[in-house]
């Protein structure tokens, strides 16, 4: 598969943040940026992003070596609000697919409509690819961030360089 296609990003810090209305609007400050406030959508500031992925669900993702600063910042902020937030840096990696067919190659396994209509820029989600849950995130108009917990990584890299096969890239 060419390199155009599927790219292993580089580690990062990964925080999980459980909690309700109360968490997202304290967590704003000490995270750097505004959470997202729609379901299935990330918002992005530098090099920080954070994922809706539930009504109380938040993915946190900073470049690696941030995650202790960040979790005192998290905690001091969070304090007297019921919240929990918890490294996932270790359990997943993540690969970015990029390219015009990158869609096409999502979509051999993702059972999502991947249109830019129906899944725009901005727009993430949990969905399985093949037999293995992801969180799929469109980060350009023809690139995704797919992010998966490391112990399937072998078998979603073989999947996407098997499907990319089908479309010649």
């Amino acid at each position: 598969m060419p390199e155009q296609i599927l790219t292993v990003l580089p580690a990062a810090t990964r925080l999980s943040l459980r909690g309700g209305s109360e968490v997202v609007d304290a967590a704003d400050a000490a995270f750097g940026l505004t959470l997202p406030r729609a379901a299935c959508r990330a918002s992005t500031a530098g090099d920080r992003a954070a994922l809706w992925l539930g009504p109380d669900e938040w993915l946190l993702v900073v470049p690696e070596g941030e995650e202790t600063a960040l979790v005192a910042r998290l905690e001091a902020a969070l304090a007297n609000t019921p919240h929990a937030v918890v490294d996932i840096s270790h359990r997943q990696v993540a690969f970015a697919i990029s390219g015009p067919e990158a869609e096409a190659v999502l979509n051999t396994g993702c059972p999502l409509d991947l249109s830019p209509e129906a899944f725009p820029v901005g727009m993430c989600t949990r969905t399985i690819l093949g037999k293995c849950q992801i969180v799929l995130w469109r980060t350009a108009p023809d690139t995704f961030r797919v992010e998966v917990w490391r112990s399937f990584a072998a078998y979603v890299r073989q999947f996407l360089h098997e499907a990319a096969l089908e479309f010649h890239v």
